[in-house]
């Protein structure tokens, strides 16, 4: 399966190095020993990267002009049909009913819904969330995930705005911000760093996701760590990260694609940071360990998960390209960086 496996990663702009220089847009590489990073997508800066579910040729990459195409496995690209100009797309997420419906999460909040596997796309109805702080860049819809049961529900999690939920496919949203502001009043979920708010950290959302092994469950990782809502975001738990990991900056959380008991996630310093772990629960969530074997020099930004082969997972962290990654299920770890001067990774999978 390895000799037929491509890794992805997803380059953007910098955070506090504005006169750094790097490539940027989509890079790729085979996934088998020896292979190359080419940088096949340098037009745009590019926050996530894609691999269809069913059809691998189709491959997506959220942009700062809206969404970008492949339909030859990231060969060659063009600008899907995409109503905005200039609009950011931070996430996809292809609807389990239907692998020609998938969803993606833009900046400033909102929705878009594509028919035809990502070539047409349409925004939805504005979610209308209210505007919780000020900060440098407008929230984002970082992650979204369906209920496994509940397919019309729709789960997101925002970047300064927390979460919001759909009941209806995405037609209307519901803000679910208010009990993650409530829990920040506690001292030690208090954060405050480009805003007004000590609120501002419970607040940054940036990754979600939903398990058929435990469908009322919705993980959550924000800046403060790992919580879990089992009413839909109406009220949240904090799973104390700081019991299993040193680290607690919460940027990715994802369900393997193989084993709905097997969830990952990746635990930082912060934003810009350079120590960080991967860890893993086989439990649904309910117990957590250390998975990585490796020392990254950049906040965790991304775990690529592969949707058939379990033995495969990937980590990017931020700066210098920083790409690792087992083939055999966790035992050993391989540095699979971009040998190039790149900006900084937001993104990785694979597929």
């Amino acid at each position: 399966m390895l000799d037929q496996t491509y890794i992805f990663a997803a380059l953007a702009g910098y955070v506090g190095r504005p006169d750094a220089t790097g490539a940027f847009g989509v890079f790729r590489r085979p996934a088998a020993a020896g292979g190359e990073w080419t940088n096949v997508f340098g037009e745009k800066e590019t926050h996530y990267v894609m691999v269809h579910p069913t059809k691998p040729d189709v491959v997506l990459a959220g942009t700062i002009d809206g969404v970008y195409r492949s339909t030859d496995r990231g060969t060659t690209w063009s600008r899907a049909g995409f109503p905005q100009p200039s609009r950011q797309i931070w996430s996809f997420m292809v609807d389990a009913r239907d692998p020609n419906r998938i969803y993606a999460g833009g900046s400033p909040v909102s929705v878009f819904v594509s028919e035809d596997m990502g070539a047409n796309w349409k925004e939805l109805p504005n979610p209308g969330l209210p505007k919780r702080l000020n900060a440098p860049f407008e929230s984002r819809v970082m992650r979204l995930a369906q209920h496994p049961n509940k397919p019309e529900t729709i789960y997101a999690a925002l970047e300064f705005g927390g979460m919001m939920a759909s009941h209806d496919g995405g037609q209307s949203w519901v803000d679910h911000g208010d009990p993650l502001v409530e829990l920040s009043k506690l001292p030690h979920l208090s954060s405050k760093i480009v805003s007004e708010t000590t609120a501002e950290g419970m607040l940054d959302g940036h990754a979600l996701t939903v398990t058929a092994a435990d469908p009322d469950s919705v993980l959550v990782a924000v800046r403060m760590g790992l919580f879990e809502s089992r009413d839909s975001g109406d009220s949240w738990r904090d799973l104390e990260a700081k019991n299993f990991s040193p680290t607690t900056y919460g940027r990715d959380v994802r369900t393997a694609p193989s084993d709905p008991k097997t969830i990952y996630a990746a635990l930082s310093v912060a934003a810009a940071s350079h120590d960080g772990g991967l860890y893993r629960s086989t439990d649904a969530g309910k117990t957590w360990s250390r998975f990585d074997k490796v020392q990254v020099h950049g906040t965790i930004m991304s775990i690529g998960l592969h949707r058939q082969d379990p033995n495969q997972v990937y980590i990017g962290a931020r700066y210098k390209g920083e790409v690792f990654g087992t083939q055999d299920g966790g035992k050993t770890w391989s540095d699979m960086s971009i040998p190039v001067d790149v900006k900084d990774i937001y993104c990785v999978t694979c597929g």
